[in-house]
């Protein structure tokens, strides 16, 4: 069975931005149990920048820490020979933040979350993200994908692939609209547990 590392959030040392999340990317590759994993980094969350994205973790996993990467795109999703032999070949695979219900919606359509409940069932594989990429793994997440595509300041629950029985809320202690909201969520998600992560902290 795999290994999920949920992450509340942080800088990943973007362009002009610090590199908040060192300590967190070294206990992920520590936990691939390879000295040189392959690292699959999977941006669809992000649709205006995913590419700059990849771009910054290759810069940490494969500079800074020596891992193979590659990385899944909106092309790839769409040919199942393609999504599955790289799912396949990888031992981590990053789940980037942004809009969660477009990742979502993505992952569905195109069936990369039965690859990845099997990647998940299957093999020994480290499963992570930061943000959405911390809400797909988990059975729903309180999400701001509503903000991000129309301005609309409330929060959705987005339903996650399931692999942790939880309500996923991410950036805990720097958006206290989260703080606020989070207790109507939970009574909305029937005999459900949430769990609230700071960001530079994961679970």
């Amino acid at each position: 069975m795999g290994i999920i590392v949920a992450i509340g959030g942080g800088e990943n040392g973007r362009p002009g931005k610090p590199y908040e999340t060192g300590t967190i990317d070294k206990e992920i590759v520590r936990l691939s149990g390879k000295s040189k994993p392959n690292f699959l980094f999977i941006g669809l969350a992000a649709s205006r920048f995913a590419d700059s994205y990849y771009n910054v973790m290759c810069n940490i996993y494969g500079g800074m820490y020596g891992c193979s990467t590659d990385h899944l795109t909106l092309d790839d999703i769409q040919n199942a020979h393609v999504a599955k032999a790289k799912i396949s070949n990888a031992d981590i695979i990053y789940v980037g933040g942004g809009n969660t219900l477009r990742l979502m919606t993505l992952l569905r359509k195109y069936r990369i979350d039965e690859m990845l409940k099997d990647a998940y069932a299957n093999t020994d594989k480290v499963l992570c993200g930061l943000s959405a990429g911390a809400i797909c793994w988990c059975e729903y997440g309180q999400s701001d994908s509503r903000k991000l595509a129309s301005g609309k300041d409330i929060f959705i629950k987005v339903t996650g692939l399931g692999f942790v029985p939880v309500l996923m809320c991410p950036h805990y202690n720097t958006e206290e609209s989260r703080q606020a909201d989070l207790p109507r969520m939970m009574k909305t998600t029937y005999k459900m547990p949430a769990i609230a992560v700071d960001d530079g902290a994961f679970v």
